[in-house]
């Protein structure tokens, strides 16, 4: 019988925490397919995306070690047109492989971990969507603690490529507040008992 799971996605601007919270769904035992670090596998993985890539961006995007990324980041970063091509790529491959990802799950509940979620319009294939917020200036703390190779500057122009958390609110079914005073596991864990209800009641 084809395995026809709840499909949950969890986003939130660069910075805000989103890797936390599936390491806690992780934990309590789902699975999550991050969508992020997917999407860079399959940049170097996948032949046709790397030949749409190379004809988008010219052939130093690729080195012997593989993906340019820094050629690329300097290519995008600055440019929303840029980066709006890049995504129009990508997220296709994306979306595939995470179809093929949802295929082989077993749980009944599964997870979709992507900072582009509503950008990309994937969110529309999904059942419910888990939005992290935090404040600003937190976000921009993390990633200069986590990124030192980005600057200031960089940090903002990634920020104003993604929308704002008031747009990504209005179409959130939850929203996690990651800003150092709540605790996320309580938070985390109501959103589950919920989804799991849900479930339930649509069996």
């Amino acid at each position: 019988m084809k395995n026809n799971p709840l499909k949950i996605g969890v986003t939130g601007g660069i910075g805000s925490g989103k890797s936390i919270i599936c390491r806690i769904l992780r934990v309590l035992g789902y699975p999550v397919y991050e969508a992020d670090q997917q999407a860079k596998y399959l940049m170097n993985q996948d032949e046709e995306l790397k030949q749409n890539i190379r004809q988008l961006f010219g052939s130093e995007s690729y080195g012997e070690a593989g993906l340019n990324r820094v050629y690329l980041a300097k290519k995008i970063f600055h440019s929303p047109e840029m980066v709006e091509k890049l995504n129009a790529i990508v997220h296709p491959a994306v979306a595939r492989d995470f179809g093929q990802w949802v295929e082989n799950c077993q749980s009944p509940v599964l997870f979709k971990e992507a900072a582009l979620l509503f950008e990309s319009g994937s969110h529309t294939q999904l059942d419910k969507i888990i939005l992290v917020v935090s404040p600003l200036d937190l976000r921009i703390g993390r990633i200069l603690s986590r990124d030192p190779h980005r600057s200031h500057d960089d940090v903002m122009a990634i920020i104003h490529n993604q929308w704002d958390d008031a747009k990504k609110i209005a179409l959130s079914d939850f929203v996690i507040h990651n800003d150092e005073k709540m605790m996320l596991l309580p938070q985390v864990t109501d959103i589950v008992r919920k989804l799991n209800q849900k479930n339930l009641s649509s069996v």
